[in-house]
């Protein structure tokens, strides 16, 4: 271990053990106490809104002479909009119903002893993102409601939005009567404390990364702390034959369009060869008029010959902009195989009229989220009614999709006795 190493490792552990610390406080914290303390981060959000900003058009500045792409680059702006949609969703959160103490399930057993399984805090959640301070925001109102301490590496890119924000979100929390080290940063430990944030094993808990394919890989890789898969989104939508027009256009453009940095935006675009020629160019043309190059197969040039030749890589392509692979498949077992072959297993939406067709997709499709006729922007915890959202699990155990207040939880067997003995 080098002497960095075993410097940053020294100055980590107070860290994580005041997180520890501040975690067996929210576990124990009435729902009204969590509530109150949401209330003020939301009020903090609104009331520093000029603080915020001019640390994240540092941030921006700085992004742009980094060469981060446009994608990354909206991931990392906010706005007035932007914040006020962050303290509508805390809002939003402290209206959920507070899922700690919840029974799962319970019984009473032949001999008279009672059996309870009821929701629990993990107790210290970290987080591994980049360039998105909503995450900060998000992660930290979701965590304190559920229970848990947080700790955050949010970046480079970040780096100066994030310590507004945290120092806020600490503030308000501490005017609550909880700790303020509920919400804690390791950034100024740079990508070391990252590392070391993904070797804490006993200190934290579980570990969520957030960001590109490479940073969760990365992360899933590396770790010794449980990891809870955030999956990058190569989303997919097939057009079959039975398609309405109107409808295909519209979704296709909202999926795209709508807001191609993010990880529910449609990437890849199939349609029936049967429908091609009648979908094809008026959905092709509304996604050009706002600036998306299309990426097409032989087939597809031969109906929008605007379209560049797509290459193998494109299929597997997570664009975060305003580009879109495009094929055209003989059948929906072709369009099933295609995306199975190459999603990322986020989300996956087919335009139909054919109830058979439909009911074949959502069985055999298996993705996170699987949809008919409706946008894939759609997958989100928002939109899901869950105020915000840890992530989009795109893993098989523990959470699967927008994960919500509940997914930040375990749970534990109560057993209430009144001196029985096992024969």
């Amino acid at each position: 271990m080098s002497s960095q190493t075993l410097t940053d490792t020294v100055q980590l552990t107070p860290i994580l053990e005041a997180s520890r610390r501040a975690a067996v406080d929210l576990a124990a914290a009435p729902t009204q106490v969590k509530n109150r303390a949401l209330a003020a981060v939301s009020a903090a959000l609104r009331g520093n809104v000029p603080d915020i900003l001019t640390a994240n058009r540092a941030d921006l500045a700085a992004g742009r002479e980094n060469g981060l792409s446009g994608g990354m680059l909206d991931r990392l702006m906010l706005d007035e909009a932007r914040i006020e949609g962050l303290a509508a969703a805390v809002e939003q959160i402290a209206l959920l119903t507070d899922p700690i103490g919840e029974v799962v399930r319970g019984k009473s057993l032949p001999n008279g002893i009672r059996i309870s399984q009821v929701r629990v805090p993990f107790g210290v959640v970290g987080v591994i993102y980049e360039a998105r301070p909503n995450v900060t925001v998000d992660i930290a109102a979701i965590a304190l409601k559920s229970g848990n301490a947080v700790v955050l590496r949010g970046g480079s890119a970040a780096e100066n939005t994030n310590r507004v924000l945290v120092g806020l979100l600490q503030q308000a929390i501490g005017s609550s009567g909880l700790p303020a080290e509920s919400v804690q940063t390791i950034d100024p430990f740079g990508r070391e404390g990252a590392t070391l944030l993904m070797q804490a094993r006993g200190h934290v808990d579980v570990l969520i990364p957030r960001g590109s394919a490479g940073l969760i890989q990365a992360v899933v890789n590396q770790s010794k702390v449980p990891v809870i898969e955030t999956g990058a989104g190569v989303v997919h939508i097939f057009l079959d034959e039975s398609a309405n027009a109107d409808w295909a256009v519209e979704i296709v453009h909202n999926s795209k369009v709508q807001r191609p940095s993010v990880c529910n935006a449609l990437e890849t675009l199939l349609v029936h060869r049967d429908a091609a020629a009648r979908l094809l160019p008026g959905v092709l043309a509304k996604l050009a008029a706002s600036g998306v190059t299309v990426h097409g197969d032989a087939r597809v040039r031969e109906i929008f010959p605007a379209a560049v030749p797509a290459t193998e890589e494109d299929w597997g392509t997570e664009y975060m902009g305003l580009e879109v692979s495009v094929a055209v498949v003989d059948s929906l077992d072709d369009a099933i195989a295609h995306i199975r072959r190459y999603s990322t297993g986020h989300t996956e939406s087919i335009i139909t009229n054919d109830v058979v067709n439909a009911e074949r997709f959502l069985a055999e499709v298996d993705s996170a989220a699987v949809m008919v006729n409706a946008s894939t922007r759609f997958t989100d915890g928002g939109e899901f009614g869950f105020g915000a959202e840890v992530g989009i699990s795109t893993q098989k155990l523990h959470a699967r999709g927008p994960m919500g207040l509940p997914e930040l939880t375990s749970t534990k067997w109560i057993v209430r006795g009144s001196g029985q003995v096992r024969a």
